[in-house]
């Protein structure tokens, strides 16, 4: 009992430190900041595009809404501003704010999911040492609160990031898959896909999911034991299928009303996910692309564009092949590598694969690097904002010191991403070798 409200009252805090801060969000500015907000997440770009729809025109007109049509249609309403002068900005950071919350819950519910799943198996392979032994850490509760009280999560939430709508849908789907919702996996992938054009490489791991089960150590364990084989059932992947292109159908079917006078679906194709994947806009942020394109000589553009969107898609495969043992794990990897190499990626991204990282908390507890990569994310964390204003403000430094802050950023992603799945792989070895002698 002492824990459950030890844990509601770390919960609460966060919530209530996300609201306090939101009151100061004028003053703070955080939706200026490129490492917060994006060309895609912005809040002043949505505000633009609403007051560009509400004046008769296009809100892709000219360079500055890249979103969501039904996105600008729920939330262009709360940027305006009121004829007496004040603005509906703090019931719209609340809604940030619900959508943080709403997340951690979900991310909670899917902790506790794959526990129940993996001492599900251990109690099949009737080894009493490995049961006792998985029941350590609450891993759905960690989950939830590092998500909440992640500095990256918050400064989104605070800056009114959209990205923080994006994780909800992801986990979302994530969630509904663990709990074999099918209609309501489809749902928040189908969305998560509508709103950013990444999302969309989950399919591979919410498959798996609805196939196979919430995440559970490799069949070779279940061969050595004389186990039951958990066999792919292909019923939930089908409905999965169907609800995804119902809801893929109703989303693109009201984007086509919403933008029936400007361009229809052809026009916010080219403006969401063209603008994605052709990097149109070079303004500074946390990633890499912006910088290469800047500086790559406009005859090698097209051709370093495939090599940059391809890069993705040639790891999918691979990752899937080996990590096909645990689902929800891959997805963390999905969206840790996509969060690395995409167009224009922020700190809320961040928030989400750490918050996904952490729902394997139990199984990394030996993770190499720890220390070193969490000092790094502080140290980035502190330079990127001084080598901004350095370059843009003071013009004492120039695009190579952000950008050093981008390339920093990016080896600690991927050393986070290469310790973690080494980590998950000897864990599973280590358990294999304890039931083989056992």
């Amino acid at each position: 009992m002492a824990t459950t409200a030890r844990y509601w009252f770390w919960l609460a805090a966060a919530v209530l430190f996300r609201v306090a801060l939101i009151g100061f969000s004028g003053s703070l500015k955080l939706d200026t900041r490129p490492e917060v907000a994006t060309p895609l997440t912005s809040i002043r770009r949505l505000a633009e595009g609403y007051w560009l729809k509400k004046l008769g025109m296009s809100p892709y007109s000219g360079s500055m809404y890249h979103g969501s049509p039904l996105l600008l249609a729920i939330l262009g309403p709360l940027t305006a501003k009121r004829t007496e002068g004040r603005s509906d900005y703090l019931f719209c950071g609340m809604i940030f704010v619900m959508a943080d919350f709403v997340t951690a819950m979900l991310l909670r519910s899917t902790g506790r999911k794959l526990q129940s799943g993996y001492k599900q198996f251990l109690r099949s392979a009737k080894h009493p040492n490995l049961l006792e032994a998985s029941r350590n850490v609450d891993a759905g509760e960690v989950a939830s609160l590092i998500f909440l009280w992640n500095p990256m999560g918050i400064l989104a939430s605070v800056g009114m990031s959209t990205s923080a709508i994006d994780n909800l849908m992801v986990i979302i789907s994530l969630y509904g898959a663990c709990s074999r919702l099918v209609p309501l996996s489809a749902f928040g992938w189908a969305i998560a896909t509508h709103l950013s054009l990444y999302p969309v490489i989950l399919i591979i791991p919410v498959i798996l999911l609805l196939g196979y089960g919430p995440d559970a150590p490799p069949k070779k364990l279940h061969l050595l034991k004389n186990l039951q084989v958990s066999r792919f059932s292909w019923r939930p992947v089908m409905t999965f299928i169907l609800w995804a292109f119902i809801w893929s159908a109703y989303v693109l079917a009201l984007s086509s009303i919403s933008l029936g006078k400007f361009g229809g679906l052809t026009e916010m194709f080219k403006k969401t996910y063209g603008f994605i994947l052709t990097v149109e806009d070079l303004s500074p942020n946390i990633g890499v692309l912006w910088y290469f394109f800047a500086e790559v000589f406009e005859i090698f553009r097209g051709f370093f564009l495939i090599v940059f969107n391809i890069n993705i898609l040639f790891m999918l495969l691979p990752l899937a092949i080996r990590l096909s043992h645990r689902p929800c794990f891959l997805a963390f990897v999905y969206v840790a590598i996509s969060s690395m190499l995409k167009s224009y990626p922020s700190v809320g991204d961040s928030a989400l694969y750490l918050g996904l990282l952490a729902l394997f908390i139990n199984e990394l507890q030996e993770l190499r690097f720890s220390f070193l990569i969490f000092c790094g994310y502080i140290g980035v964390s502190f330079l990127s904002p001084v080598m901004h204003n350095l370059w843009i403000w003071r013009g004492t430094g120039n695009a190579n010191f952000y950008f050093a802050t981008g390339i920093a950023y990016a080896c600690l992603q991927t050393l986070l991403v290469v310790e973690s799945v080494n980590g998950i792989l000897n864990h599973d070895r280590t358990l294999r070798k304890r039931l083989v002698a056992g």
